[in-house]
């Protein structure tokens, strides 16, 4: 399985930091190693990715960091060139704000998707990780997304966090704009999505559920 995480650090111009949302890679983590599953990761840069929502608080994040064989995994995170999609039953993008920048246009982490989508294997993303998503085309052209029904972090949301006027686009009107069918809870809600193969998940809340989703989808 391979685990996207951003390589990004920054909330646009504001000053303040972002990566991928711990909780987001932590959760999902979790169910699918406990189902036997290894877990591989990859950023844009490869290296060390930038963390956000750091809370050792959270039991499955204190689990996670401290896991010292993942811990090397994820600060050795592969290039996505260094990437063989034909090695993954599924492919997941971890949010955090950092995605918003740097997951888009990364065309060879698009093709990758797309390759392990069309290889009959399971795409998923929650919070902001389907920015990730909103650029797959599939072999005949079509947006991954498009006539899909999909889930990822609200606009309402976004006005919450008071990014609205940061972030490089709406994740919301985005996926629409794409030809999602773009469904939500109220703020911080869990809340999934499954069509068939495509797995998406609404704000941190739905890490868990994502992670159990794809299982389920595997199985």
């Amino acid at each position: 399985m391979l685990f996207v995480v951003t390589s990004h650090d920054q909330k646009g111009t504001t000053g303040e930091k972002t990566g991928y949302y711990l909780s987001e890679v932590s959760h999902p983590w979790k169910v699918l190693t406990q189902a036997g599953y290894e877990i591989d990761f990859v950023s844009p840069k490869g290296g060390n990715p930038p963390v956000d929502g750091f809370d050792l608080k959270d039991p499955e994040n204190k689990e996670f960091w401290e896991n010292s064989y993942y811990q090397n995994k994820l600060s050795h995170s592969l290039t996505p060139a260094n990437v063989k999609p034909a090695d993954y039953a599924a492919i997941y993008y971890a949010g955090g704000h950092g995605a918003m920048w740097d997951l888009p246009d990364n065309t060879t982490l698009t093709s990758i998707a797309a390759a392990i989508y069309q290889n009959k294997g399971v795409v998923a993303a929650v919070c902001h990780g389907p920015a990730g998503l909103v650029n797959i085309r599939l072999a005949d052209g079509s947006f991954l997304v498009a006539g899909k029904k999909v889930a990822g972090f609200s606009n309402e949301e976004e006005k919450l966090v008071k990014l609205t006027g940061v972030v490089p686009f709406l994740l919301e009107d985005k996926l629409k704009e794409k030809g999602g069918i773009y469904e939500k809870s109220a703020p911080w809600q869990e809340h999934v999505i499954i069509d068939k193969r495509l797995i998406t998940g609404q704000n941190p809340q739905s890490a868990k559920a994502v992670g159990e989703a794809i299982l389920k989808a595997l199985k």
